[in-house]
């Protein structure tokens, strides 16, 4: 069956690749398959006396001078909207065109998959992972594979969807944190109603990386005729360690060099952590176009705003990777810095996970015997930061193989040696 929206040369293409078990359409649910996709009215005309939309012709209602100005020169070439407006160069008052500042292309071009066919945009990653829950998975009938410790929107998702959720943990062991790839795959050859398996790679909050070739092997899996699903949110720091020369430079991090090969894969990324526009919601996804064309297919329209568009594109620009570039090699000095810190502070514990993203995961341990991770403990300094000296981190301590510990996001220096003061107060103060 060919995909609404997709030419039939593209359909084929993707077909022929890799894992031959594989087919997209018996994956997908019939009625999204033979869904029409919504035709937005910007889909064909994006300039001119535009009446067709129902817009708001008189303009946007910002108070003067409270637009974003937006230079063109700044877009990474691509074409400005055009507005008649002097005071709305982004031009709010319309629906968003959906050449979107030509921010797709950036993002082919940056992660190195053929063309913007290739990419997805969504409202966060969020958006990204619901809507591939919706698309693939019966509700009440299906289920979606973890590997805990894990980012916790996959089974909030499988909630709303209806979906169970079915766990297959890491390998916790001494904070290895791995993928127990023998023991997914014998799980995914086990119950066919398994539909996706989510990788968070680096991971949440556990900071280690799964290797492209541990993912591979679940990619191959004969028994498994679902999709896989890699969340790589944190990718850029383990790239930028590659060009700091703190990895091999020929090594692989990054499950998107396997989209060219495998159609049941799909990878999604982010700009609210390395390019640190986590206030814009600008999600994305990378897979082969005949899924691309059916999560375009089911989103709602205009799901990207113009405004989040122009962001996205001048961070998307030279200029702009590069500022992310730089501030992601300081974070990673910084999480050295905090790491170092952390090692020689009193009642701190082993520092678990691989450190490969811009949070460090620390055991709290008893203030009796200082020999054990201590939950109680990790809640007391959480909670007297947070509420008596304003510095907040994140306690997981409740999560599998992180007794006792803290998620400390990787700040600027002055945060890391304040942060590192106030947990010393109180460690000593406690004991």
């Amino acid at each position: 069956m060919t995909i609404k929206g997709l030419d039939g040369a593209a359909n084929s293409a993707a077909a022929a690749h890799k894992p031959a078990h594989f087919k997209l359409e018996n994956l997908i649910r019939p009625n999204i398959l033979s869904l029409e996709p919504y035709r937005c009215a910007r889909d064909d005309y994006q300039s001119g006396i535009l009446l067709d939309a129902n817009e708001n012709s008189l303009g946007h209602s910002l108070p003067p001078n409270s637009v974003i100005p937006h230079n063109p020169g700044s877009s990474n070439g691509a074409t400005p909207v055009q507005s008649t407006e002097a005071d709305d160069p982004l031009s709010l008052n319309r629906y968003p065109d959906p050449g979107l500042f030509g921010i797709k292309d950036a993002v082919a071009e940056l992660r190195g998959v053929p063309n913007d066919a290739f990419v997805f945009l969504g409202v966060g990653s969020d958006e990204v992972l619901d809507l591939v829950q919706r698309v693939c998975c019966r509700p009440g009938k299906d289920k979606i594979l973890i590997c805990p410790p894990t980012y916790g929107m996959y089974s909030v998702c499988a909630a709303v969807n209806d979906l169970e959720v079915v766990k297959v943990p890491l390998i916790t062991e001494g904070g290895k944190f791995a993928l127990d790839v023998e023991a997914v795959n014998k799980k995914l050859a086990e119950d066919p109603d398994i539909k996706i398996a989510f990788i968070c790679s680096p991971g949440n909050p556990t900071g280690t990386l799964i290797p492209p070739i541990d993912v591979r092997q679940v990619l191959d899996n004969p028994a498994f005729k679902g999709l896989v699903v890699v969340d790589e949110a944190y990718i850029d720091f383990a790239e930028e360690e590659k060009r700091m020369g703190k990895r091999p430079a020929e090594e692989i991090v990054s499950a998107v060099s396997l989209v060219h090969e495998y159609q049941n894969l799909m990878v999604t990324q982010t700009l609210s952590k390395a390019f640190g526009l986590a206030a814009i919601r600008l999600g994305i996804a990378f897979a082969q176009p005949p899924l691309v064309q059916i999560m375009n297919n089911t989103k709602a329209p205009y799901n990207i705003s113009s405004p989040t568009a122009h962001l996205a594109s001048l961070a998307l620009s030279t200029k702009g990777i590069a500022q992310m570039r730089e501030n992601v090699q300081t974070l990673i000095r910084n999480r050295d810095q905090l790491i170092s810190a952390l090692q020689t502070l009193p009642g701190a514990g082993a520092i678990l996970g691989a450190n490969e993203a811009n949070f460090v995961l620390v055991q709290m341990l008893d203030l009796e015997t200082r020999s054990k991770p201590d939950n109680d403990v990790a809640q007391m300094v959480y909670k007297r930061m947070a509420e008596e000296m304003g510095l907040v981190v994140r306690n997981r301590a409740k999560d599998l193989g992180c007794a006792g510990c803290l998620r400390i996001t990787v700040g600027t220096e002055e945060e890391n040696k304040r942060c590192i003061e106030l947990m010393k107060g109180l460690l000593e103060g406690g004991k």
